[in-house]
């Protein structure tokens, strides 16, 4: 399995390094977006983490330009801006995911091992010709991954009982823009309702339930 990273500070790309071969991961390194890209043109990656600053190349345009070379492979946004708005600028170029600084060993390592697993079932989807099948997953529209909706879509409808986005993010595995994205595209669709929850101290919470097919 192999690691594309790229990241300008070099103390970064030494952790996420120690990270990664940690977990039995092979790595490759860019130190800006243009030579990052170059390597993912050549040596090709599993999964790529991308900076958001970065010189010559920023982290938007990188991911502007690996999504051209492969629809699927997995790219989280290594950020410390965890504004919705930057979040939307990197869904809508094809960022898959977010992995907020300063990053945390266990939560990135759980992070790359369920896109691992979320681009293994987007390869065999492809593969899939079921009708059936097909009529139970959600389309994504352009900055949501297909895959990731519909990884969303099935927690909601195991649970069975409304939930906050804080629990469908700790549970899914997923950073919070991904999950708020993918939330207000189901409701849009009207696929997923809100169900307003008074608490007893503290403002009332917004919680979200699966509506049915």
């Amino acid at each position: 399995m192999k690691i594309l990273i790229m990241d300008d500070d070099a103390t970064v790309r030494f952790m996420l390094r120690e990270i990664c071969e940690s977990a039995g991961w092979n790595i490759v390194f860019g130190s800006n977006g243009r030579e990052g890209v170059d390597l993912f043109r050549t040596e090709w990656a599993d999964v790529v983490l991308v900076d958001y600053h970065m010189p010559e190349m920023d982290g938007l345009r990188a991911v502007q330009e690996i999504r051209k070379l492969d629809e699927h492979v997995p790219i989280l946004v290594l950020t410390v801006d965890e504004r919705q708005e930057i979040a939307d600028r990197f869904l809508d170029v094809g960022a898959t995911d977010f992995a907020i600084k300063p990053v945390r060993a266990p939560d990135l390592i759980s992070r790359i091992q369920l896109h691992l697993r979320l681009s293994k079932l987007t390869k065999e989807s492809e593969k899939e010709t079921s009708e059936a099948k097909k009529n139970q997953e959600l389309e994504a529209p352009k900055g949501i991954s297909t895959t990731t909706l519909n990884h969303i879509a099935g927690f909601l409808r195991d649970r069975r009982k409304p939930c906050t986005i804080d629990e469908i993010t700790k549970d899914v595995g997923l950073a919070y823009p991904t999950v708020y994205r993918s939330l207000v595209y189901m409701m849009q669709k009207g696929k997923v309702r809100t169900i307003i929850s008074y608490q007893k101290v503290g403002r009332p919470k917004n919680k979200y339930e699966w509506r049915g097919e």
